[in-house]
């Protein structure tokens, strides 16, 4: 299992890394990757565009868009070093399914939030997704098979510091992060089987 995860090429991954920084070049030449009205246009995440004008359809551009450098610089590394971890175990088609039902279940989570809070603001990011992969460490941590690779408190503890920043930071959505985390978690536990290996 070990030489498998150290030999596969993460395809999946790196191709949702191209189509990411891809995406961010492209708002960059229209007018600013930080530009409101270029995320807007390209498919960020706001509450009331998805209730009153019916684009549902943000759930899912929004975990595309990106809010300037850092912030795909540091998405696209945390994807790299966690996607081809768990796409190695899991195969691209699960690996897939988990990275964009999280990052769905993360819009979904805050779109619910700011409907009851009232506070709108323009959400946008691959963390979501990125938290829902991360979520199958704790599947690792807990299967008889890998969990001498994957100690449990390490795994706990290293969740814990990738969501406290969304807790004090302003810009950080931390519903995003904690519903692509759950519906990540949920996905991994499903396709968690025997041969977790397998393809």
């Amino acid at each position: 299992m070990s030489e498998k995860r150290n030999t596969y090429k993460p395809i999946i991954t790196i191709l949702l890394i191209v189509i990411n920084v891809l995406v961010y070049l492209v708002e960059t030449a229209a007018g600013g990757s930080e530009n409101t009205e270029v995320a807007l246009r390209f498919g960020a995440l706001y509450t009331p565009y998805v209730i009153v004008k019916g684009e549902w359809w943000r759930l899912f551009t929004s975990m595309f868009i990106h809010f300037g450098l850092t912030h795909i610089a540091s998405n696209m590394v945390s994807l790299y070093m966690v996607g081809r971890i768990v796409e190695a175990y899991y195969g691209k088609i699960r690996f897939l399914v988990i990275y964009l039902a999280a990052g769905l279940g993360g819009g979904l989570l805050t779109l619910v939030t700011d409907l009851q809070s009232r506070d709108f603001s323009l959400t946008a990011g691959a963390s979501g997704a990125i938290f829902g992969i991360m979520s199958a460490f704790v599947v690792f941590a807990v299967n008889p098979v890998t969990r001498k690779a994957f100690p449990i408190r390490r795994v706990i503890s290293g969740i814990f510091f990738a969501l406290l920043p969304g807790f004090y930071t302003s810009g950080i959505s931390v519903t995003a992060h904690i519903g692509g985390f759950i519906v990540g978690l949920i996905l991994s536990f499903v396709f968690s089987t025997s041969n977790i290996c397998s393809e």
